[in-house]
Parts: structure tokens; sequence; C-alpha cells
């Protein structure tokens, strides 16, 4: 019979070998900063004027011109996009005073999103609403990252194009983001969905149940630990933190938020959340089992990579 201390005495320089290797292989396959690819037709807009002729977009690197952009990622969206579209122009064109813009982002849809964001764009013009349509599918983050990239506002939101969370709630963000942006005007504000959990459990099948706690410990484990409801689809940044978190962000798809805050917390960025009233709407693109694998994939690289300096934060902030 082999002896226990002896087999541990063999393992133990087996796994670190293992370990480290893996390691090394994460390191050197992996860039530190992202690769931002834009397509020469992604560089501009369809004008509303009569000529319909393209303007090239404007850039977070510059200064403000608006109070407020936000950012709506789109795929194959063309049922859902025009209730959302119409509750939410009614909405800022009260609060605003007009110093607002949209921006939808096609992620390369199948249907007719474009066209029926156009539409949109036509009627309320493209000083209030633009059309970005990504020549590739993306991801969600990948979507939302090219939007805010070409963003006008001193604050920006990104919402989901299903309308799920009322634009309302927008009110309580920015008295939250108020509260707790420092003196380099930084903050991160996240509505949250946590207050409806227990509700939401009563009529989810056990499986899906599972799947969610399963999320929220990798998340807590590999992601971030200052926000509960890290995928709620509405949060509100700062454009300072905006330019520096997006510029910084590698992962495209449905993990994004949280490496998103991950990068808030590595840097010291202020974050809190907001309770929204969410409802369900029908037509979710989502598939929960695949999406979950590929989530936990991405949350626990996600971890390694920044463990061992292979993803560096691009700009650190004042």
């Amino acid at each position: 019979m082999i002896d226990p201390l002896t087999i541990l005495t063999w393992a133990v320089p087996i796994l670190t070998v293992i370990v480290l290797c893996v390691v090394a292989v994460v390191y050197a396959t992996t860039e530190s900063q992202p690769k931002i690819q834009i397509f020469d037709s992604e560089k501009t807009f369809v004008s509303s004027s009569k000529s319909g002729s393209k303007q090239p977009f404007p850039s977070l690197d510059d200064e403000a011109e608006l109070d407020l952009s936000v950012v709506v990622p789109a795929y194959n969206e063309e049922a859902r996009l025009p209730a959302m579209l119409d509750e939410c122009t009614k909405f800022l064109d009260n609060q605003t005073k007009n110093s607002y813009e949209i921006v939808i982002v096609d992620d390369g849809s199948r249907d007719r999103t474009t066209e029926t964001a156009l539409e949109w764009s036509r009627k309320l013009g493209s000083d209030k609403l633009r059309v970005l349509t990504l020549a590739k599918n993306l991801g969600k983050g990948g979507a939302v990252r090219r939007g805010m990239l070409v963003s006008r506002g001193r604050q920006l939101l990104f919402a989901d194009a299903d309308g799920a969370t009322t634009f309302s709630e927008l009110v309580k963000m920015q008295n939250k983001m108020a509260a707790i942006v420092n003196d380099d005007d930084h903050g991160i504000v996240c509505g949250s969905r946590a207050h409806l959990e227990k509700d939401s459990i009563a009529s989810r099948s056990i499986f899906r149940t599972i799947l969610m706690y399963g999320f929220h410990f990798v998340v807590y484990v590999f992601g971030c630990r200052s926000i509960k409801d890290t995928q709620c689809g509405f949060k509100l940044l700062t454009r300072k933190s905006a330019r520096i978190t997006f510029k910084s962000l590698h992962i495209e798809r449905w993990a994004f938020d949280v490496e998103l805050l991950k990068i808030a917390e590595i840097i010291g960025i202020p974050t809190a959340e907001v309770a929204v009233q969410w409802q369900e709407i029908d037509g979710s693109k989502l598939n929960p089992i695949s999406a979950s694998i590929q989530m936990f994939k991405d949350l626990f690289l996600l971890w390694l990579r920044y463990a061992v300096g292979a993803w560096r934060v691009a700009e650190k902030i004042d």
C-alpha cells in the first residue's frame, strides 16, 4: 500500500507545476489592453437632414455637449424598440429640457432594427437620436462600449432595448449619483432588482433558482463585491468614469457588467446601487444554460487574468 504522505509529497509539486503552466499560458496569450476594432462604416451616422448625409461620430474623449446620453444595445429588437423609445423620449423630453441624446447600437441584427431606429431618428432628429450599426455582432458588452465611445453626455446611461426598467427610475439614479460622486467627478450607479428576488424565486423553476444563486456566488468570489445585482441593464456613469472603464473593458458579452464594476473597485471609483422597478418583457434571446456556462467561464478567467496582471486598467483616476 502506498503511503499517503508519499502521494502528497509527489502531488504537491506536480499540481504546482500545472498551476504555474496554466498561469504562464494565460499571461502569454493575453493582451493587457483590449483591442477595439472599429470598421469604417461604424465611424459615421446618418443625418436626419433631407440629404441623409453621413456625419462623423464624436468621441468620448471630447468635452461633453449634453447633460445625458442614453446608450441602447439592440440585437434583433425591431419589435420591442418602438415601445421603449416612446416611453423613453416622453420622459426625457420633460425631465432633461431636451439636453439629451439616445444612441441605438445595432449589434449586427438580422431584422429591421437599424431601419426602425432610423425612422425614429428622422422623426426626432439625429441630434437627439443616432444609430450606430455594427459591422458584426460583438455581444451586449461590446455594443454598449461602442455606444459609450461616441456619446456626448456629461452622464451616460445604458439601458436595455426591451424597456424592462422604466425611465422614471433615472431620477433616483441621478439623486444617488449626486450623493456619491467624488471631487474628480467619478461615480457609477447601478439599478438593482435585488429587492424583487424573493418574489421572483416563487415564479422560477428550481433549476433557474440554482443557477441564480450559483451565479451570485461566482460573482462574489471572482468578480465584484460592492454590488448585489450586477446584471440589471440600467447603469449610470459620469463621463470620466465611462471613459476609463469602457476603454479598459475586455469582456464583450453577458459578464461585461461584472468586469466594469471590478475595474471600478480596482481603481476606487465610487459605486452604489438603487432599487428600481423592473418587469420581465417577453422576447428575451438569452438561453439561461449557455449564458450561465459562458458567464462562469468568463468570470473565472476575469479573476485569473487580473490576479496575475495579464489584464490591466488603461488609466488610473486622479
